[in-house]
């Protein structure tokens, strides 16, 4: 067992983690996106994306203004350059 209480080898859905967690990961990913064109066809970073973009939206951002979205997936801080 963790010290969250569940099994050492179970599988967790995104929604097990917290939201600040993915937003991190999400970023860092993304940044790679120029160095690594491969994640642009990987199945986890679409549904991580799909996942967050879900969130977004029940906190008011339109996903499909850039500006929008890239202020809360940064947390509502503007973006350090290539991330």
């Amino acid at each position: 067992m963790t010290a969250t209480g569940k099994p050492e080898y179970a599988m967790y859905a995104l929604n097990d983690y917290p939201l600040d967690d993915l937003k991190i990961i999400y970023r860092i990913l993304h940044a790679q996106l120029p160095e690594h064109m491969e994640l642009m066809d990987s199945e986890f970073l679409q549904d991580l994306q799909t996942h967050l973009q879900v969130h977004a939206r029940a906190e008011g951002v339109d996903v499909s203004l850039h500006a929008q979205w890239n202020t809360w997936i940064n947390g509502g801080t503007t973006p350090l350059r290539g991330v």
